[in-house]
C-alpha cells in the first residue's frame, strides 16, 4: 500500500482506469481526472468549497425535468456548449457551411409540419416577420426537400414551454424546401430574454454579476440526406444585448436586420429577412450527420 500525496494520488486514480475496454472512454476519463486534480491543486480547493460544488451540481440535476435541462444551461453559460459545437462542426463537415450556433435547452423533437409561408405562431400574438431564402450546397445550388426546423420565443420573450402547458407546441415547426431549395417562414418578431434565473445556474450567474440575457434570435436546424446537419440561429442586430450574449452564441455572420419591401418576400409589406443557409457534405466517418438529436425521434416523412 502506497502513501498517496497531493500529486501521486492523480497517477493512482488514472492507473485504476487503465483497463477500461473502451479506448475513447479511457482517454476521456483519464484526461478529465488529471485536469480536475490539477484544477483542485491550482485553486487550493478546500473541503468546504468541494462540498459546496457537489451541492451545486446536485441542485443542477434536481432542477432538470423532461421540459427543462439545467445542465445544458450550465454548459451554455460556461461557454462549453459553444466550444464543443465549434470543434464538432470543424471535425465532421467537409467544405464551407453557414456558421453554427447553439442548439440550446429549448429544442423539441417532433414539432408540427408547415407548408411554405405558413406561420408557426398558432397561439401567440404579436408583430409579424418573415424569413425566406434558400438552403444551398457549397456550389450555391438549391438543396431540394431539406428539412428546416425552427423554434423561438414569442413576442414577449417566452418559449412555448414557458408560456403554455408543456404539452403544447407553439412558435416552432418544420418545413421542407421546394424543388429549388427555397423556404419561407412566417412568424412573430422574437424578443430577447433572460435565461431561467430561478435555478442554481441563475443563482451562479447573479453571483458573477452577469445580466443573464440572450439577444433576440430564431433557432434553425437544417438537414438533408448526405449533408452535415446545420444547427444555427439568426440574431436581430438591433437587440441591446447583441454584443454580450450570456451563452456566447452570437457570430457576426448570423446577425440580421429586418426590412420591408423585399421583392422576393412572400409578403413584402411584412418586415422580412432574406437568408441563404449553406450546408456541407458530411465527413465519411460521420455516419449520421445528426447533431444534438436522436434521428429515430424526428418525425418521419
Amino acid at each position: 500500500m502506497a502513501d498517496l500525496n497531493e500529486h501521486t494520488v492523480t497517477d493512482a486514480a488514472v492507473a485504476q482506469m487503465a483497463n477500461t475496454p473502451d479506448p475513447r472512454l479511457r482517454e476521456i476519463m483519464e484526461s478529465l481526472t488529471r485536469h480536475l486534480h490539477a484544477f483542485a491543486r491550482e485553486v487550493k480547493l478546500t473541503p468546504t468549497e468541494w462540498l459546496a460544488g457537489i451541492d451545486f451540481l446536485t441542485r443542477v440535476g434536481q432542477a432538470c425535468t423532461p421540459y427543462r435541462q439545467e445542465f445544458i444551461l450550465l454548459s451554455d453559460t460556461l461557454g462549453l456548449s459553444r466550444l464543443v459545437n465549434v470543434m464538432d462542426d470543424r471535425e465532421n463537415r467537409v467544405g464551407e457551411a453557414t456558421e453554427t450556433s447553439l442548439l440550446g435547452p429549448f429544442y423539441r423533437e417532433n414539432s408540427p409540419r408547415f407548408e411554405y409561408g405558413q406561420s408557426i405562431a398558432t397561439r401567440a400574438k404579436g408583430p409579424e416577420m418573415i424569413m425566406f431564402g434558400k438552403v444551398v450546397d457549397e456550389a450555391g445550388n438549391g438543396v431540394p426537400n431539406a428539412i428546416v426546423e425552427v423554434w423561438q420565443t414569442d413576442a414577449e420573450g417566452a418559449y412555448d414551454l414557458q408560456a403554455n402547458d408543456p404539452e403544447v407546441m407553439d412558435m416552432r415547426g418544420q418545413y421542407r424546401t421546394d424543388a429549388e431549395g427555397r423556404y419561407a417562414i412566417r412568424t412573430l418578431i422574437p424578443l430577447g430574454y433572460s435565461i431561467p434565473m430561478d435555478g442554481p445556474v441563475g443563482e451562479l450567474v447573479r453571483k458573477q454579476q452577469r445580466h443573464g440575457f440572450r439577444p433576440a434570435h430564431i433557432h434553425m436546424l437544417i438537414g438533408a440526406e448526405g449533408y452535415r446537419e446545420l444547427v444555427t440561429a439568426l440574431y436581430l442586430g438591433n437587440d441591446p444585448n447583441i454584443d454580450s450574449d450570456t451563452v456566447f452564441g452570437v457570430s457576426e455572420s448570423l446577425v440580421v436586420n429586418l426590412a420591408t419591401g423585399l421583392n422576393e418576400s412572400p409578403d413584402p409589406s411584412v418586415p422580412s429577412v432574406r437568408y441563404d443557409f449553406q450546408i456541407a457534405k458530411r465527413a465519411a466517418h460521420d455516419k449520421s450527420g445528426r447533431v444534438g438529436a436522436d434521428p429515430s425521434k424526428i418525425a418521419a416523412e
